[in-house]
């Protein structure tokens, strides 16, 4: 149910063992197991942060019960998370955290 999406303006050499660390490391930053986690990543995005073209990225992170009390955590782990693996500055990150009601969350032809 954790859905952790990734935009950055930069080419992102082995995409999958990004992608597959970074679910490794948000189920357990999240608590949650790792089969329900999802993450995507959309790379050399159009973008600017500042009015500048440096390297930048926007993180979306949804999933059901996320509390107000985890964010601040989980931004720090993201943000040394592409600081350490796509060499992004932090402070040209920015993160939308949204907690989702499990009724308004489908999978598997149901919703939780």
């Amino acid at each position: 149910m954790p859905y952790i999406k990734v935009q950055t303006n930069q080419k992102v050499e082995k995409e999958k063992g990004l992608l597959k660390k970074l679910s490794a490391e948000m189920a357990e930053q999240l608590g949650k197991p790792e089969s329900y986690i999802m993450t995507a990543l959309e790379a050399e995005t159009r973008m600017t942060f500042g009015g500048s073209t440096e390297k930048t990225a926007f993180i979306q992170v949804k999933s059901i019960g996320l509390k107000e009390s985890m964010t601040e955590e989980l931004s720090q782990f993201l943000c040394q998370f592409l600081e350490t693996e796509l060499e992004i500055e932090q402070d040209r990150i920015y993160i939308e955290f949204a907690d989702a009601p499990g009724a308004m969350w489908g999978w598997d032809g149901g919703t939780f």
